[in-house]
């Protein structure tokens, strides 16, 4: 991304007078969430991915926790409602949302959908998500991110 070059994801903050700051990486398809958050200097519990699921319902749902930790369906389910909820197919993400796998972010989606952030968000003054593009994530407050997106608070990650 040359300089001044904005993702989706910026403009959108942008729109919204929302401060963040950009970080970019040099993208590996192999890297994972954990990998980045080293390549940005950060605890891996400050850095988030976005999962897009689909409830029984047919009703499509987000969900955004931290890359160390992995979704659990069933409390997934129940904040959202659902008897159950799947992980959506790979191929299915761009078309839905119109972010690539690995460059998928709350932000900014084609449609808004009912988004979920993990509660640990909230004890972290910012936090780091996808920025719309593989290699690149922005940081910005916890605050702000719930009220760009509306997203709503619970513990949705296993093992907790």
């Amino acid at each position: 991304m040359k300089k001044g070059e904005k993702t989706n994801v910026m403009r959108v903050l942008d729109g919204k007078k929302i401060s963040y700051v950009s970080h970019s990486y040099e993208p590996d398809p192999s890297m994972t969430g954990e990998e980045i958050a080293r390549i940005l200097g950060e605890d891996p519990a400050r850095v988030f991915k976005t999962l897009v699921t689909r409830g029984k319902s047919g009703d499509f749902y987000v969900f955004v926790i931290p890359v160390t930790e992995e979704l659990d369906l069933k409390k997934a389910a129940g904040i959202c409602g659902e008897k159950a909820v799947a992980m959506i197919k790979q191929k299915e993400l761009l078309p839905l949302t119109g972010y690539v796998h690995g460059g998928c972010s709350p932000i900014g989606m084609k449609k808004q959908f009912p988004t979920f952030i993990n509660e640990t968000a909230g004890t972290y003054d910012r936090i780091f998500v996808s920025a719309g593009k593989v290699g690149y994530q922005i940081e910005l407050s916890s605050a702000d991110l719930i009220n760009a997106v509306g997203c709503t608070l619970g513990d949705i990650v296993s093992g907790t």
